[in-house]
């Protein structure tokens, strides 16, 4: 099981306990999730608060069992309600934010995270908290084409486990994810221009395959990016730019599809890759090339 689809764990160690089998067959049969029988045995039941904030966490690790994070996160609830300050409280909070998270009520997942922050920053389990605050953006994150404002909150609050908690467990999953968003931004980016330079509009799809190069260097999509710069100033006639962009092209992915289809669009037009640096591509080719980063 990974770090992402882990439950909390009691002092630090994220962990959901199996209720005993009588327990669970007579909770089985309660109705109303804000009432349970005594003993979890007697048919007569009576009021939530006259259970321990023990017996009521055990309830609430019942019904994540049973699947029933809705439920489950109620019971957690419960507890912060009636013994706002007892160390079950602690515990309760943090199962909270993860029974929200599976019930993918990501608002509330996130509310009981940050409470979590707040209140206990030094507790071992604040590192699993930011790391479930991060989630409930980054498992939002839809299709390339929709609005990307999720991508970059899910970016920033993945960043402050990576940098906050680097020695935790979770910043080794925080730095997958991140790079996997910022490959999502990148590859919105290259939607938004293929759009442009099919409809002609060179000078905008040049704008956004530059945004790639640029800033988003790391990611897959560089090498098609590059590509579609040569396209875009071949189409309007700027040529020592689409000969740059296929030099730099050649150098980092000389292999790929990417550049045989650059060079073929070059050659036909009797030009070859060439490195010419009066243009933005230039600065690209000292930093990639030359490591010229000052």
């Amino acid at each position: 099981m990974t770090a992402a689809n882990k439950g909390p764990k009691p002092r630090g160690r994220l962990i959901v306990a199996v209720m005993v089998v009588a327990a669970l067959s007579a909770c089985g049969g309660a109705k109303n999730p804000g009432r349970f029988t005594k003993n979890f045995f007697n048919p007569e039941e009576i009021p939530l608060e006259t259970y321990s904030a023990e017996q009521i966490f055990e309830r609430g690790e019942f019904e994540l069992n049973r699947k029933r994070p809705e439920d489950a996160a109620f019971y957690f609830a419960e507890i912060e309600r009636l013994y706002p300050y007892s160390e079950w409280a602690k515990r309760a909070l943090i199962m909270q934010a993860f029974a929200f998270h599976q019930d993918k009520d990501y608002p509330s997942s996130r509310s009981a995270a940050q409470r979590f922050i707040d209140f206990f920053p030094d507790d071992d389990d604040a590192a699993y908290a930011q790391y479930l605050l991060a989630l409930s953006y980054y498992d939002q994150i839809g299709e390339i084409g929709r609005d990307q404002g999720l991508t970059f909150q899910a970016l920033q609050a993945l960043r402050e486990v990576i940098e906050v908690y680097p020695e935790s467990e979770y910043a080794r999953a925080a730095v997958l994810k991140f790079d996997l968003a910022f490959d999502h931004l990148a590859g919105k980016e290259m939607e938004i221009g293929r759009y442009y330079l099919r409809r002609d509009h060179y000078a905008a799809a040049i704008n956004r395959f530059r945004v790639v190069v640029e800033e988003f260097q790391t990611t897959t999509h560089t090498a098609e990016a590059l590509h579609r710069l040569v396209e875009g100033y071949l189409s309007l006639g700027l040529t020592r730019e689409a000969q740059t962009a296929a030099a730099i092209l050649g150098h980092n992915y000389r292999s790929s599809e990417w550049y045989e289809d650059s060079y073929k669009l070059l050659t036909g037009r009797g030009l070859q890759p060439a490195f010419y640096e009066n243009n933005w591509l230039g600065a690209v080719y000292r930093q990639t090339i030359k490591g010229e980063w000052l």
